[in-house]
């Protein structure tokens, strides 16, 4: 993390209601709509403290719920976590089932506080080789939350980015054959359409913890223009200063989209990050 990013803890709004404002008004101009999060080092916060792997993961959820609680703060549309990924299917049997247990308490523990925040929650990725249970578990998690609207809490479950490209092809490759489309229709809006994330506004950033410095396979497609913030601490120890760190170091890019003004750049979310 740069040096001038860890100076800065922006001074946002307190947490409101959706009675009172909507997310569009409560966002700083120029701070970012999408955000995502890679949560990663849940392994190596426990192993740096003798403790199993499991004890990182359960104080990682503790994270999450900071996170979702300052994203609601900081005036954010979209929350993107990679929760699990089909690779971590590799992972030892027992850890898997740890995380399996650890996301029923998460919506079972959860959702009714995050329905009154008026969190809207959608689930990205694979669901055909997924337990009945856990599959019912996300899909009532999604019903009951589908009509909040201050924040929409998107949740990267047994999800690859490749593999999501791949699924949106095989879809538009059957769509043509059937004859439903016409191959040279095929544009970037249209495979848009096709994703996961069909009607999501790509994330503006990217945050990723354990100061590794790769995406992992998250949102491939739609992480083409995003800024991405590398940060050193592991994810249990994520916490509000830390997001509003990142924030600030997203707030001093110059995003040209490959154009070659500033015209992006935040300069009120800078000044105000300044102050404090």
């Amino acid at each position: 993390m740069p040096e001038t990013a860890g100076r800065h803890d922006l001074t946002m709004p307190p947490m409101l209601t959706g009675e009172t404002v909507q997310p569009a008004q409560r966002r700083l101009p120029g701070a970012p709509a999408h955000v995502g999060v890679i949560m990663d080092g849940n392994g190596r916060w426990a192993a740096r403290r003798g403790l199993p792997r499991f004890e990182g993961h359960r104080h990682g959820v503790e994270a999450l719920r900071q996170t979702v609680r300052a994203a609601i703060e900081f005036g954010l549309d979209y929350l993107t976590v990679y929760s699990f990924s089909q690779e971590n299917w590799n992972r030892p049997v027992d850890e898997v089932a740890d995380l399996m247990g650890l996301l029923k308490r998460f919506i079972h523990n959860d959702l009714n506080e995050l329905d009154k925040a008026d969190v809207k929650v959608k689930v990205i990725g694979a669901r055909d080789n997924l337990k009945a249970d856990i599959r019912a578990l996300l899909e009532a998690a999604e019903e009951r939350t589908k009509d909040n609207t201050m924040l929409t809490l998107i949740v990267a479950f047994n999800y690859g980015g490749r593999q999501e490209i791949a699924a949106a092809a095989r879809a538009l490759a059957q769509e043509a054959v059937s004859g439903h489309i016409k191959p040279a229709d095929i544009d970037e809006a249209l495979f848009s359409r096709y994703l996961d994330t069909a009607g999501i506004p790509d994330p503006d950033l990217i945050i990723r913890t354990s100061g590794e410095q790769r995406l992992s396979n998250f949102m491939m497609w739609q992480a083409a223009y995003s800024e991405l913030v590398f940060l050193p601490v592991h994810w249990p120890d994520f916490d509000r200063q830390a997001f509003s760190a990142a924030l600030a170091e997203y707030s001093a890019r110059d995003r040209r989209f490959g154009g070659v003004t500033g015209q992006y750049r935040s300069d009120a979310l800078l000044a105000r990050a300044a102050k404090t």
